[in-house]
């Protein structure tokens, strides 16, 4: 199963090479959670100028980090960056469980769905069992 770690690195050094500083962690088999930022490192990166990738970047920005950088960089005062950043939390928070719930009630959906069709098929072959049954034995009793 992959895990990555998300590093702070020189650009010189090849892509799995040596890195400065371990900031995080990645597992994409984790929907929800599968991405923990040490959010002081990741910022104190930033503000000394590394540039993330892509893929990191999207990461910092959905972890509220390249806000909070933004506003730090405006010259807003850290109570004004906490209170942005908790706002932005408490939203961002709300949405995730509305998104697992919506997840969790799918999941129990389908799975009742396959539950009905499983019956079905069940009651199908016993059926069709019976029938083979009563109809072996109809021309034995004719017979006798």
């Amino acid at each position: 199963m992959a895990m990555y770690q998300i590093v702070a690195a020189d650009s010189r050094c090849p892509r799995d090479g040596r890195f400065i500083e371990k900031i995080g962690t990645y597992n994409p088999h984790v929907k929800f959670d599968g991405v923990n930022i040490n959010h002081e490192l990741a910022l104190k990166w930033l503000g000394v100028g590394a540039q993330p990738t892509d893929t990191v970047r999207s990461f910092l920005s959905n972890e509220g980090i390249l806000m909070q950088h933004h506003l730090k960089s405006l010259g807003k005062s850290p109570e004004e960056i906490t209170k942005s950043y908790t706002d932005w939390k408490a939203k961002r928070d709300l949405k995730i469980q509305t998104e697992k719930a919506l997840v969790e009630k799918k999941k129990a959906d389908d799975k009742a769905t396959r539950l009905t069709y499983e019956k079905k098929v069940r009651q199908e072959k016993m059926e069709k069992i019976q029938s083979k049954k009563t109809a072996g034995a109809s021309p034995a009793n004719e017979q006798a």
